[in-house]
């Protein structure tokens, strides 16, 4: 029994359509059927296609059921595949779409080896993540939350003449608000509670964070991040939240690509043109980068929290962590005086600046 067997699985949160091929170009796929979306009749079906064939390769679309599938079948010992959704390849003429099918494809393209897999992070990282993207949406709402307050006073002609909003003074201000209707009044302290519970949600996620990364087991290479400059605590840990290891990656060029930062680009023959940047893989990790870049605008320098970090480093690190600074800062000024939009110059920056975090990342070993 030497059957090879391709099993494509289309996963919803109920259930989980199976198409199965087998090797070899003139074998023709086939619909198992759908199963539940449960782990024990997923081994009742793994049972069954053992029976049938020396070898399984299970494969299935990245998506909001997490991983899992995954994990459960590789603890198995099968060979498990999660495909990335936007890299799988589509018939332009293909205008049908369902469960079926889609298993199908899946099989076809897995046998052919068409499909590329995302990265599947490790619990402790995807805890990490959880939790650092917890904050990020916490700070979405208190960003909203300010502007319906911010809509409110504008609405009634209030306006704050202080020169720091969101400052002690300010919240001293809108206590002394007397508004001349009690729904008026009751409508402006809510949207201020709003304010200010976003903001204590942010502080305790951060508090969090700052707690928990010393027992992760990438708590050598986040400190070693730090040593860059703009790279905070908390760009650090989304970083390493999102992708993983750094080092996991050859090239700087190919965790550039991962971030979506490279331009587009549609040559044929001798017509060169580039665009935007691709903007393809992890967003989270890519906006966090983008802010971190925001700071190579100043001059280089060492500030005092910049040397704090760096205290406890090894000096290769920060040789590399200053060597991007010369450098970055430099490339910012160069491209500003060239007349580039500042969002088109910080973009270039976090760019060569996720090439210097690579080079600092393979310098540390994450714990075991």
């Amino acid at each position: 029994m030497n059957t090879v067997k391709f099993i494509g699985m289309d996963v919803h949160k109920k259930t989980i359509t199976i198409a199965i091929i087998d090797e070899g170009r003139n074998q023709r796929d086939r619909v198992y059927g759908t199963i539940a979306n449960e782990l024990d009749a997923l081994d009742k079906f793994c049972r069954k296609m053992v029976s049938t064939a020396s070898r399984l390769h299970f494969v299935y679309e990245a998506g909001p059921c997490g991983y899992g599938i995954y994990r459960h079948l590789s603890s198995k010992g099968f060979d498990c595949l999660v495909a990335a959704p936007s890299l799988i390849p589509k018939k332009s003429g293909d205008r049908v779409k369902n469960d079926r099918r889609d298993a199908k494809m899946l099989a076809r393209l897995h046998r052919a080896g068409e499909l590329s897999p995302v990265y599947v992070p490790d619990c402790q990282d995807e805890a990490m993540r959880d939790l650092t993207r917890a904050r990020e949406d916490a700070v979405i709402a208190t960003r909203k939350a300010k502007q319906r307050l911010k809509a409110f006073l504008l609405r009634n002609g209030l306006i704050y003449a202080g020169s720091s909003k969101w400052s002690k003074a300010f919240f001293n201000w809108l206590a002394d608000i007397s508004m001349p209707y009690p729904a008026q009044q009751i409508a402006l302290q809510e949207y201020i509670d709003a304010v200010h519970e976003n903001c204590n949600r942010v502080n305790r996620l951060t508090d969090q964070i700052r707690q928990l990364v010393p027992g992760w087991r990438l708590a050598p290479m986040l400190s070693a991040l730090q040593a860059a400059r703009g790279v905070s605590l908390i760009v650090a840990t989304t970083l390493l939240a999102e992708l993983g290891d750094l080092s996991r990656f050859d090239k700087p060029s190919q965790l550039m690509a991962h971030l979506g930062l490279v331009p587009s680009e549609h040559s044929s023959g001798d017509s060169i043109k580039r665009g935007a940047i691709t903007k393809t893989g992890n967003s989270h990790a890519r906006r966090a980068l983008v802010e971190a870049a925001w700071a190579y605008r100043m001059r280089a320098r060492i500030n005092r929290i910049l040397l704090k970090r760096q205290q406890a480093l090894p000096e290769r690190i920060c040789r590399i962590a200053w060597k991007a600074q010369l450098r970055l800062c430099a490339r910012y000024r160069r491209l500003t005086l060239k007349g580039k939009p500042k969002q088109v110059t910080v973009t270039a920056i976090a760019r060569e600046l996720s090439a210097f975090l690579w080079a600092m990342a393979k310098q540390v070993q994450p714990l075991a």
